[in-house]
C-alpha cells in the first residue's frame, strides 16, 4: 500500500511531455465551433494508450478496464477531445483527461487507513449502542415484571 501511495504521489508530478511519448496521438477533423476552420484543419485529438503499458500500475488495470474509455477489442484506453479550436490545446486536454483517469483508477483500489480518532469514535458509538440496548431491555423487563403481580 505504501508503494502504491508513493507511485501516485510521483505520478502527480509526471511531466506531460514524457506522457506524449507514451501514448499514440492521432488527429482528425472535428465538429463544433470554428466556422470554416473545422472543415480545413485536423484539430480533434485522440490519445490511445495500452492498458498493459509498463508505466501504468498493475493494480489500476481492473478499474481502467471498467472505465467508459476502455476499448475491449484492442485492450486500450481511448480519449478524445475536440473542445478547443487548436490542436495543441486538444492534445493537452486529452493528456489531462488520461492523467486524471489513471490517477483515479490507481487510487480507487487503495484502502485508506483508519485514523486513531475515527477508531475511538466508532468504539464510543458501539458503547453507546450497547448502553441503549441494555436500557431498553431493562425497561421491558420491568414492564413485564409489573404485569406479573396483577394476575395472581
Amino acid at each position: 500500500m505504501r508503494q502504491a501511495r508513493e507511485w501516485i504521489s510521483r505520478f502527480k508530478d509526471f511531466p506531460v511531455s514524457l506522457t506524449r511519448e507514451l501514448v499514440k496521438l492521432s488527429f482528425s477533423r472535428s465538429s463544433g465551433p470554428g466556422g470554416q476552420n473545422v472543415n480545413k484543419v485536423n484539430t480533434k485529438a485522440t490519445a490511445r494508450c495500452a492498458v498493459k503499458s509498463s508505466w501504468i500500475p498493475l493494480w489500476a488495470h481492473t478499474a481502467l478496464r471498467a472505465s467508459r474509455y476502455y476499448v475491449k477489442s484492442t485492450d486500450t484506453i481511448v480519449i478524445s477531445s475536440m473542445e478547443h479550436r487548436s490542436q495543441a490545446e486538444n492534445v493537452e486536454e486529452c493528456l489531462t483527461k488520461l492523467r486524471g483517469l489513471i490517477q483515479s483508477c490507481a487510487s480507487a483500489s487503495l484502502k485508506t487507513e483508519t485514523s486513531q480518532a475515527q477508531k475511538e469514535r466508532v468504539e464510543m458509538l458501539k458503547q453507546a449502542a450497547g448502553d441503549r440496548r441494555r436500557k431498553e431491555k431493562n425497561y421491558r423487563s420491568a414492564r413485564k415484571r409489573s404485569r406479573k403481580g396483577d394476575w395472581e
